[in-house]
């Protein structure tokens, strides 16, 4: 559940906040909370410091995919916020860091199912699934693709690791680190059904020279 004026009150008290609303607005066929705030000074607040100041306190699904500066709120005839006069955040890329192209066939994967899902047509393998405008319900359906998608290349990812690595290049890199742990274990397994199969190929010659003897 998503307590909207909940998310107000707490991005008012950021020091750079004077006033701030926040909307569920549909943006590319998709639910996303929107904030909308006037700034203390005339210098904005930058986005990833108010994205940190939520989730110390909020959980990830409450906090907002897009921060707008306005210079004031729309207010309608009787001095209330117009919230339907707000504008739509531009959807364009978040780019916190210089575009990193993905580097490998993990990274690709990744970052070609963001790009679906987010509705982007690029994503670097620095940027933040949250930041791009993501949020739990997105989660679900990233880890259902990606299950289907690394299965061929012997991975796996839970949704708990969607949220612990929210870039594609943690992301890759914990995958990574889990095969290598994980290779031993498999290989092992490997041997062992070779051994089973070479036994159960030989059971029919035994059983073969044993009668012929007899």
């Amino acid at each position: 559940r998503i307590e909207l004026p909940e998310i107000e009150a707490l991005l008012s008290q950021h020091p750079t906040v004077q006033q701030a609303v926040v909307i569920a607005k549909e943006i590319a066929g998709d639910k996303r909370l929107v904030a909308y705030l006037v700034p203390q000074a005339e210098a904005a607040p930058a986005t990833s410091e108010l994205r940190s100041f939520l989730k110390q306190q909020l959980p990830e699904y409450m906090v907002p995919s897009y921060f707008v500066v306005l210079d004031k709120l729309p207010l309608t005839p009787n001095g209330k916020v117009d919230r339907k006069a707000l504008p739509d955040p531009e959807h364009t890329r978040v780019e916190a860091e210089a575009y990193v192209a993905p580097r490998n066939e993990v990274e690709r994967i990744l970052s070609s199912v963001w790009q679906e899902v987010l509705n982007l047509e690029k994503v670097g393998v620095n940027d933040n699934f949250f930041e791009l405008g993501g949020h739990s319900l997105l989660v679900i359906q990233v880890h259902s693709k990606l299950n289907n998608k690394l299965l061929g290349i012997n991975r796996d990812i839970s949704v708990v690791d969607l949220f612990k690595y929210p870039t594609i290049s943690t992301l890759a890199q914990y995958l990574g680190q889990k095969q290598d742990v994980n290779a031993p274990t498999r290989q092992k397994s490997n041997d062992r059904a070779s051994k089973q199969i070479e036994a159960l190929k030989r059971q029919p010659l035994i059983k073969q020279r044993k009668k012929t003897n007899g």
